[in-house]
């Protein structure tokens, strides 16, 4: 159920019923020469529909552009402050408390916005409690898509060890499954620098030219994204429900 194909009498009788919500985020950014620019926000929505529909739960808007400050030196990133993300995220969480959610599952596809994520939980619970009755019933939980159990088992065996840390074949595969005519391909160089640490955009594009961190997303398919589509929409639905129950 996609809250924006619902009515407001849809949520209110949902609402009698259970008091969970999916929220997908991601990220508009760099995905390497091959890599979709909305990859993480399209991973993100892709999984949240699917686990929404295996777990019968509400799926709210995507929130599509994250903390992409370290990829703005490549064309066609889009960033928020961090300040602003914890903003956005706890206006939503307060949005949807006030209406009677009380577990608010982010999926989430994109790393860079856990801190944003977890600074956001907590402002919110400090907050909930003064405008709503039962405001301190509000939980709030982020399940980072890559860390399902199935999805390294996965990438391990589609992949290898050459999956990489960012523009990487799982997820490359995922939004390929998920939009099959926007494949994009390309002649790349093996030998790609491996993951370290990063101080900014013009320090991430000196060290990883062409977006890449130890990945080979060339290996990418179809039909591997079909298949992590579905396991870990699987393994996340589980966790959803999982949240639901917990006290």
């Amino acid at each position: 159920m996609r809250l924006q194909l619902m009515t407001w009498p849809e949520v209110e009788a949902y609402l009698e019923q259970s008091v969970g919500v999916i929220v997908p985020i991601g990220a508009t950014e760099q995905h390497g020469p091959t890599g979709l620019i909305g990859t993480d926000a399209i991973c993100a929505e892709t999984l949240a529909w699917r686990a929404g529909e295996l777990a019968n739960a509400v799926v709210g808007p995507t929130l599509s552009v994250g903390m992409s400050e370290h990829h703005m030196h490549f064309p066609g990133s889009v960033t928020l402050r961090p300040t602003t993300l914890i903003t956005v995220i706890h206006d939503v969480i307060l949005s949807l408390a006030r209406h009677g959610f009380r577990r608010i599952f982010f999926i989430n596809g994109h790393g860079g916005n856990n801190p944003s994520l977890d600074a956001a939980f907590f402002e919110a619970y400090t907050e909930a409690p003064q405008l709503i009755e039962d405001g301190d019933d509000v939980r709030c939980l982020t399940g980072d898509w890559w860390n399902m159990p199935s999805a390294g088992r996965l990438s391990a065996e589609f992949f290898g060890d050459r999956d990489g840390d960012h523009a990487t074949a799982s997820e490359v595969s995922l939004a390929a499954a998920a939009y099959p005519d926007h494949v994009k391909t390309a002649d790349l160089d093996p030998d790609v620098p491996s993951a370290s640490r990063i101080f900014g955009p013009a320090d991430f594009r000196r060290r990883y030219p062409e977006g890449r961190m130890g990945s080979h997303p060339q290996l990418a398919s179809v039909e591997a994204g079909t298949q992590i589509i579905a396991e870990v929409a699987a393994d996340l639905a589980k966790e959803y429900r999982k949240f639901l129950t917990e006290e």
